[in-house]
């Protein structure tokens, strides 16, 4: 397994690099290593990987739902709201009811296997959509209006309601008795309890990382292992109640996030990192699933019955960003974001089959067309029209992130020494500012703002004189001043 470890880094990097340099999003590059090097084509990767894929799949999920959670404030979330409610049911309902609608006509199976088929392809995939929406959001991208966190919100609560009605339909063709509003009930229950158990275990969190001075990896590690065993909890727990679990990761980061912004940022900042090798395991891995002999007998006319369930979603997705301030554009955006489908496909694409559904091959085989056709143009759609049409807010919040990170800034928590004395200090407080930037000499320029970030460095002294507190100054860092590496450099413990 070590050797198919290997195999997915490196040609998972090369993917990466090669489809970046021809500006295509490096996703759609693992996803294409993870085909050829899969047991469906070169037959690369060792059974043992594939055999614990989907844990590590799921792992690697966790990460970027964290990463979401870190990033929904609750003054965007509340804009929001509505949209991300209607956004969360509608378009998988205009899909599902468009592959019903043509689906027995040109793949010759019967009304209910095409609403099996349909509620398949109705979830859109949490493992292309979010890693993109984090990248708007990092750089400040739609910050003014909240679309990539409405995109965020909306997909996570998408595929809950998708795998219920999916379940409802299966449960239909088994002949056994299913109570169709007791699983429509299992919606919202699932939603809130998916919530609550995110909160809880994250205020507990909140609360020990004030009281215990522990650094960032230990905290970023726990927070971690918190997530991945919430999703095991939804396991235990589907027996008797119906837990969403990736909300409740998701509802983690959020509630550190409001309670105490600088540790929720120190956390975040790590978990980017840890982000570049999950990113591999997970878009190599999904890649690896995907059996393309399967999806070339679903043929033109699977490609059809997907264009059309597409059409409908899109229809859908359109009519739910009605009444927004959104442009025309904005809205074409959040549909284009609506395309992607992968996560969802991939596990669920064979269930009809092993559950004795007659058409169940067919199923399968258009659930993989689905993958191979919207994973890749998707990603590309969303890059493309991201760039074009999100705003960047000449105040926006996440310029200071992006300064903050370019200069590799210490966060409130953080411990940093001092190059020329040898002397460690405790950032014990910082601020954002906006300063004026003057026009260029010349007279040639447009004067306007810079962010700037003002911290406080504490160390305790030991003279009469330093007071109770000890010694503590400001020194503040834009783009206009020293770097901060010059004179510091921050000090990675636990």
């Amino acid at each position: 397994m070590a050797a198919s470890l290997a195999i997915l880094v490196i040609f998972g990097l090369m993917g990466d690099y090669l489809l970046k340099k021809i500006k295509i999003p490096g996703l759609v590059g693992m996803l294409v290593v993870g085909i050829l090097a899969g047991p469906y084509v070169l037959n690369m990767m060792d059974p043992a990987m594939m055999n614990v894929s989907a844990d590590f799949r799921k792992i690697a999920l966790v990460v970027i739902l964290l990463r979401a959670g870190f990033e929904l404030r609750r003054d965007t979330l509340s804009r929001v709201g509505r949209s991300a409610g209607l956004l969360s049911a509608i378009p998988a309902l205009f899909e599902i009811a468009g592959v019903t609608l043509v689906a027995p006509m040109w793949l010759h199976i019967s009304y209910l296997e095409a609403a099996i088929l349909g509620a398949i392809l109705g979830a859109v995939s949490p493992a292309v959509v979010v890693p993109l929406m984090i990248d708007f959001m990092d750089r400040g991208r739609g910050a003014k209006k909240g679309i990539p966190t409405l995109i965020l919100a909306a997909s996570s609560i998408d595929d809950v309601f998708v795998i219920v009605i999916f379940t409802i339909f299966l449960g239909m063709y088994g002949g056994g008795a299913v109570n169709v509003w007791a699983k429509l009930g299992e919606i919202p229950v699932s939603i809130i309890l998916g919530i609550i158990v995110g909160v809880i275990p994250g205020y507990i969190l909140y609360k020990l990382f004030t009281k215990y001075d522990w650094q960032s990896p230990k905290r970023t590690l726990i927070v971690l292992g918190t997530a991945i065993f919430l999703t095991r909890l939804e396991t235990i727990c589907d027996k008797w109640v119906p837990i969403a679990s990736l909300l409740g990761v998701m509802a983690i980061g959020f509630i550190i996030l409001e309670k105490s912004e600088p540790i929720a940022h120190i956390i975040s900042r790590k978990l980017k990192k840890i982000w570049v090798f999950a990113e591999l395991l997970l878009f190599v891995l999904v890649g690896a699933q995907v059996n393309i002999h399967v999806a070339w007998d679903a043929g033109l006319a699977g490609i059809m019955v997907i264009l059309v369930g597409l059409v409908f979603r899109s229809v859908g997705t359109y009519l739910c960003l009605l009444g927004t301030p959104f442009t025309t554009k904005e809205r074409i955006f959040c549909v284009i974001s609506y395309i992607p489908k992968a996560t969802v496909q991939a596990a669920i694409g064979a269930v009809p089959l092993a559950a004795g559904v007659a058409s169940g091959d067919v199923i399968l085989a258009v659930a993989v067309l689905s993958i191979l056709l919207t994973a890749p143009l998707g990603a590309i759609g969303i890059m493309i029209m991201g760039e074009k049409v999100l705003d960047y807010g000449e105040k926006s919040p996440y310029k200071f992130k992006g300064l903050r990170e370019k200069y590799s800034l210490p966060h409130v928590g953080e411990r940093v020494r001092n190059k020329k004395y040898g002397t460690v200090w405790k950032i014990i407080e910082e601020k954002e500012l906006w300063m004026d930037e003057p026009e260029k000499e010349g007279g040639e320029g447009v004067s306007g703002v810079v962010p700037g970030i003002s911290l406080r460095f504490w160390h305790e002294s030991k003279t009469p004189d330093a007071g109770p507190l000890g010694e503590t100054i400001w020194e503040r860092y834009s783009p206009k001043d020293p770097l901060f590496k010059d004179n510091w450099e921050i000090i990675y413990d636990w």
